[in-house]
């Protein structure tokens, strides 16, 4: 076990928030996923991490996998430039994973806090989400309320938004 997922169940102990484990092969892409995803409960999210125009802000969008993320409509509701894809190197430097790994969970590796979460608000309606544990070999099952408790912890900036 890599030690970025190991410190993700090591947390979610810590915060006594309970998961359920789906493991399945290697996925890069939400397309990839699905086929995996029978019998898995819940929303499945898809996770973007994005930088505004500059670099000098990024944030980590969340939302159910079929929901359409308009970048430039999302850029306007935050009150920032264009927003648009960061670089795998951003990616490892901000969150600590590589594409295909994108969750909630990179945020242990954001030690100053400074990626704002975008959260597209409908996700509040989910009774469970479902993400990557630092990896893409496994899923992880927890309660919506338990993500919030994960996000507060973590102390990172979260925005609800509707997308």
């Amino acid at each position: 076990m890599e030690v970025r997922e190991r410190k993700v169940y090591e947390a979610l102990e810590a915060l006594g928030i309970p998961f359920v484990k789906h493991e399945h092969p290697p996925v890069a892409t939400v397309a990839e996923a699905v086929v995996h995803w029978q019998g898995v409960e819940g929303a499945h999210c898809k996770n973007l991490f994005v930088r505004n125009k500059p670099g000098k802000r990024h944030y980590l969008i969340i939302a159910e996998h079929r929901r359409p993320v308009d970048l430039l409509a999302l850029s306007r509701k935050l009150g920032d430039s264009r927003l648009t894809f960061a670089s795998d190197e951003r990616l490892r430097r901000w969150l600590g994973l590589h594409p295909g790994e994108v969750s909630p969970f990179g945020l242990l590796a954001d030690e100053n806090h400074e990626v704002i979460v975008v959260l597209d608000a409908s996700l509040r309606a989910a009774g469970k989400v479902n993400f990557h544990p630092n990896v893409n070999t496994a899923t992880l099952t927890l309660a919506f309320g338990d993500l919030e408790k994960f996000l507060a912890w973590r102390k990172n900036r979260v925005l609800y938004v509707d997308l």
